[in-house]
């Protein structure tokens, strides 16, 4: 099943590589390469903080779940899409992370819901007291 998948993709990036060398020349290709690379592994370096960026968004309300696996998985995964040398990755890779820039968009104007992940608390102005009685005579007592 994969290699159904992956041989018309490698021939697709082939075509497009090839007619982008053909547009822009050798050394602008290879300055493209080198930049989407650098960029991709910056993102993939700084991929702790976007996912505790995603976190937080989580915790507040903001991004329910399948919208924060979303938006990791598309991350990461653009990121390594910049890596793969190739146009077609690139464009791919920079797809996948306009579409978490969408995600992160998206929850920001949501308004917040309420956390359903944190257990609930108990009233406010209520106070748990427990009385003690030091001064208890004997004969008080009831004695079995």
């Amino acid at each position: 099943m994969l290699i159904i998948i992956l041989i018309p993709y490698l021939f697709l990036e082939i075509y497009i590589s090839l007619h982008m060398l053909e547009e822009i020349g050798a050394f602008w290709a290879t300055i493209w390469t080198i930049v989407t690379m650098i960029l991709g592994s910056t993102l993939l370096k700084n991929s702790p903080y976007a996912l505790m960026g995603n976190m937080y968004s989580l915790q507040r309300g903001k991004l329910d779940l399948q919208k924060f696996q979303d938006a990791t998985t598309f991350y990461f995964l653009g990121a390594i899409l910049l890596i793969v040398p190739g146009v077609f990755s690139d464009f791919m890779g920079i797809a996948s992370l306009l579409y978490t820039v969408y995600l992160q968009f998206v929850a920001k104007i949501t308004p917040e819901q309420p956390n359903i992940y944190q257990k609930p608390k108990g009233d406010d102005d209520v106070i748990d007291v427990e009385i003690v009685d030091e001064h208890t005579d004997s004969h008080d007592r009831i004695e079995r």
